[in-house]
């Protein structure tokens, strides 16, 4: 298939980039070779498509610290990785707990193309180096889950090299990527979830195409049910990227009520199938493109389901979001917004840490991307644990 050659080419690419830095031994091209001798994957656009069900995760899992050691290392010349820490904020337990990131990672097709950042060097955004960027992101903080949107190297990056480290994941690309717009690009974007195949168990994955005012629109989510192995209890976890920009307030509401309507059907389906005598817990994680003030960010905060947002925990009072979650300059004008998002089940989850935000002065006065940061929006990294389940109605 089409991807399937894609990987072969770029493995040989990597192999080369990886000999030029002086790297005699590649964990991110041992990992990307593995992909060579399997057979194609499956279409993409199929509904149930999970390709990370098919790969054996239990033969010659990498090293992540070797692997870490090497984005280092091809790294070495450029700024330090920016320094975040976790803020506890609760006292859960910790030996149980599910660390999740949501992270918008920038389409490569987008930042080289389309969205114009004006002090941001185009060799910032090098993808033979950005990669590894994305990948020490990752890897620093080892996530169990992790949430991705705009994602156009699926199947020649992130998959291969996720799958190398243990985790199973799901892709569901966008019906129109703007990505197609750009002159040699790698295919569409879309959202990826993966999980670490050891802690969760894969109960059900559903794809969506969001619907506002009954019609199908170019956003979407994953929505993957999954049992967690320590304790038995199952959840289901949701990665989403609604509408962008301004003057498409309606839509984006629209998009999020279609998304909580599928959430309460697929969490009521689970409960049935599971027998379960409390409701699914939920973890929404994604880039909302809403400020607090907009209709979809109160939908999710007033809905039935229970819903709250973990990065409130950060604020003093405990009601506040972050006052940005991407912050870029573009010919228009410079950019400082919160727009991303991880809800939970508040009445189910304790959220137990959350990685703090980098200071204005550390971005630095270029902000976002750059030679440090691969990405105009940062990473959102929270520790979850399930509440006493005899305290949960």
């Amino acid at each position: 298939s089409g991807a399937f050659l894609k990987v072969a080419c770029v493995t040989t690419l990597l192999f080369l980039s990886a000999c030029s830095m002086g790297i005699s031994t590649s964990s991110l091209y041992s990992a990307l070779a593995k992909t060579v001798s399997r057979p194609p994957l499956p279409h993409p656009c199929d509904s149930t498509y999970s390709p990370g069900s098919d790969l054996d995760l239990d033969q010659n899992l990498a090293d992540p610290l070797e692997l870490l050691q090497e984005c280092r290392e091809v790294l070495r010349n450029r700024p330090a990785q920016l320094q975040r820490a976790f803020v506890q904020t609760g006292h859960g337990d910790g030996r149980q707990t599910i660390r999740v990131m949501q992270w918008n990672v920038l389409a490569q097709a987008l930042g080289e193309g389309m969205d114009s950042f004006v002090q941001c060097p185009m060799d910032a955004l090098n993808w033979a180096e950005r990669k590894y960027l994305i990948l020490q992101e990752i890897l620093t903080y080892k996530p169990d889950i992790i949430c991705l949107q705009e994602v156009d190297h699926y199947f020649d990056m992130f998959q291969p090299i996720l799958a190398s480290l243990g985790y199973q994941s799901s892709f569901c690309p966008k019906p129109w990527s703007p990505c197609l717009d750009v002159e040699n690009n790698n295919g569409p974007d879309g959202c990826a979830l993966f999980f670490n195949h050891k802690r969760f168990q894969s109960l059900n994955t559903t794809h969506l195409r969001l619907s506002a005012m009954m019609l199908k629109t170019n956003q979407i989510a994953i929505i993957a049910a999954l049992r967690c192995q320590a304790t038995g209890r199952a959840f289901c976890i949701t990665v989403t990227h609604l509408k962008a920009r301004s003057g498409w307030e309606v839509l984006r509401s629209a998009q999020g009520s279609d998304l909580l309507r599928n959430l309460r059907n697929v969490a009521h389906r689970i409960k049935t199938e599971e027998k379960a005598e409390t409701d699914i817990p939920l973890i929404v994680c994604g880039d909302f493109n809403a400020e607090p003030s907009e209709d979809v960010y109160r939908n999710f905060a007033t809905s039935s389901l229970g819903l709250d947002s973990a990065y409130k925990r950060l604020s003093t009072d405990g009601k506040t979001e972050p006052p940005y979650t991407t912050w870029k300059i573009r010919p228009s004008g410079e950019s400082c917004h919160t727009l991303d998002y991880v809800w939970y089940s508040h009445r189910a989850f304790d959220v137990n840490a959350v990685l703090d935000f980098p200071t204005a002065e550390q971005i630095g006065p270029n902000r976002l991307p750059s030679y440090n940061y691969p990405s105009d929006h940062l990473s959102l990294v929270c520790d979850f644990s399930f509440k006493d389940p005899t305290l949960v109605s």
